[in-house]
């Protein structure tokens, strides 16, 4: 299917791309897992830390990397 590791992670990279833009473009936030902290990012690129407390409050910080 693919020819190497390389053609496929530029594949992925690209899927990626797509996708943030798409996110941008319509207003809405993306969310992942950066150096094992949830991260949800909004459309301006504004970058935020998740946390939930010990009763299961969800918490945003500014984050910082």
């Amino acid at each position: 299917m693919f020819n190497n590791r390389e053609q496929l992670q530029e594949i992925l990279k690209k899927a990626n791309q797509h996708a943030r833009k798409q996110a941008k473009e319509s207003g809405a936030s993306i969310y992942y897992i950066k150096n094992n902290k949830r991260v949800r990012e909004d459309a301006e690129g504004n970058k935020f830390e998740i946390t939930f407390d010990a009763a299961g409050k969800r918490q945003e910080f500014e984050y910082h990397e």
